[in-house]
């Protein structure tokens, strides 16, 4: 009986012993840099609902965002609004920044913090594609709306239907979080930014905090509401479990950097001309295809210049039309100015724009293939016909007859009708003028 009872104890107690320890000691880190797309929302919600699984004690995004697309950004405070864990959105390193969408996640979370030299707000919204929300529209004051000539709000209506719908949406979050609400509407309508200290200051984030570990020591013991319940932290003492990005992550991350999303642009537009201009080549034109499409990714999630990318196709068209109608360099100059114009504008965003030593590195290579293209073609001007009946002029042939006027003759074994204004006889060597539809201009060749 003993023997027995010890065969049913031991399993269980080391299937205890080996039940790995909940995660109650731990905060799970996750990393949101650069812009913020539907692979950084994907991670952050699947990361939140990881935490949760694991009996994770916290969730800290560690943030340093220009902003991003909008569903994303209300996919992430979705995400954290209904989670169990405590999430603390910190602003790090110093230097970075929660810009645009970057801000009203930081609004949304548990705990807002910040490094010092970081900074926030710009939270204006934009169209995707680059129409501004409110632009060099935005007003000016202290937060009151700037009016048009007939009083009402400066901006067409989607304009102001998208802000009032933003300054809606971060004051709702500002009001359940407890912050200063005033300053979010000013964020979203007039596009400012505060410091981390003023930031602290004025009620828009809870801590300042120059490292993680000094983070979690200042935010023990906060009180915070977690899903509608009182929640106290005990961040003494928790490990740190970083979460990596992973591969899919990381590649649409590459993709939606300003330069590989302009590189792409252009690639796709010369591969697509290229296909165009040599139908069936095939390679090209896939090329070109697949690389427009991840710039096009790419640009949705970051604020482009509708006027940047008009000028750029001006100028490619340009610089194209200079290659098959040369005009002494003036096409393909203009195309080059305005190439070079619309690049720097493509993305005005403020931290978001193309480098300019690549603008100026695939202008001057657009500009060297036009002139290449130019030269190819004035060096073929100069070349023989070697296809159709044009080729023919210049060639010898044998008369197969006599004559004086008008006769046949064989060039290159074929029989041609031929006319000639001096005599002819059978079996001389002759040499083709020209060629009228199916008659040739021939005379004698001279013996030596």
């Amino acid at each position: 009986m003993s023997t027995l009872l010890y065969i049913l104890i031991i399993p269980l107690l080391l299937a205890f012993i080996a039940t790995p320890a909940r995660a109650d000691g731990e905060a799970m880190l996750i990393p949101v840099q650069g812009p913020i797309g539907a692979a950084t929302g994907e991670m952050v919600v699947r990361g939140i609902g990881e935490a949760k699984e694991q009996g994770a004690a916290l969730v800290i995004l560690e943030m340093d965002t220009p902003g991003g697309l909008d569903a994303a950004m209300r996919h992430i405070v979705k995400a954290i609004l209904a989670s169990d864990v405590p999430v603390v959105t910190y602003v790090s390193p110093s230097g970075a920044r929660a810009a645009s969408a970057g801000t009203y996640i930081l609004y949304a979370s548990h705990v807002a913090a910040m490094a010092p030299a970081t900074n926030l707000g710009a939270a204006t919204p934009v169209q995707v594609g680059g129409l501004p929300g409110l632009g060099d529209k935005a007003p000016a004051g202290d937060g009151d709306e700037a009016e048009g000539d007939d009083g009402e709000p400066a901006g067409d209506a989607m304009e102001r239907k998208m802000v009032n719908d933003a300054v809606a949406y971060i004051r709702g979050l500002a009001e359940m979080r407890d912050r200063n609400a005033e300053w979010a509407e000013r964020a979203v309508r007039e596009a400012v930014s505060l410091s981390s200290s003023a930031a602290l200051e004025d009620g828009v984030i809870d801590v300042v905090a120059a490292s993680i570990p000094e983070l979690l020591e200042a935010i023990h013991g906060r009180t915070v509401n977690v899903a509608g319940m009182e929640h106290e932290l005990d961040t003494e003492g928790l490990m740190v479990n970083r979460v990596e990005p992973g591969w899919r992550t990381r590649l649409l991350s590459i993709i939606a950097n300003p330069n590989v999303a302009y590189i792409l642009l252009m690639i796709g537009i010369y591969g697509l001309i290229f296909e165009l201009a040599n139908p069936g080549a095939v390679i090209p034109g896939t090329i070109g295809a697949v690389s427009l499409l991840l710039a096009l990714y790419a640009l949705q999630v970051l604020s482009v210049d509708y006027a940047g990318v008009a000028l750029i196709l001006l100028g490619v068209a340009l610089m194209t039309a200079e290659a098959f109608a040369p005009s002494f360099g003036v096409l393909g100059l203009g195309g080059l100015a305005a190439f070079l114009f619309g690049s720097v504008i493509l993305m005005d965003e403020e931290g978001v724009a193309v480098s300019l030593p690549v603008v100026f590195i695939t202008g001057a290579l657009s500009a060297g293939l036009s002139i290449w293209v130019v030269g190819r073609l004035a060096a073929l001007r100069h070349k023989p016909v070697v296809s159709g009946t044009g080729r023919l002029v210049g060639m010898s042939g044998t008369a197969r007859e006599d004559f004086d006027h008008s006769g046949h003759v064989r060039v290159e074994g074929e029989v041609w009708q031929a006319d000639t204004r001096a005599p002819v006889h059978k079996g001389d060597a002759v040499r083709v003028l020209s060629v009228d539809g199916l008659r040739l201009e021939v005379e004698p060749e001279k013996q030596e």
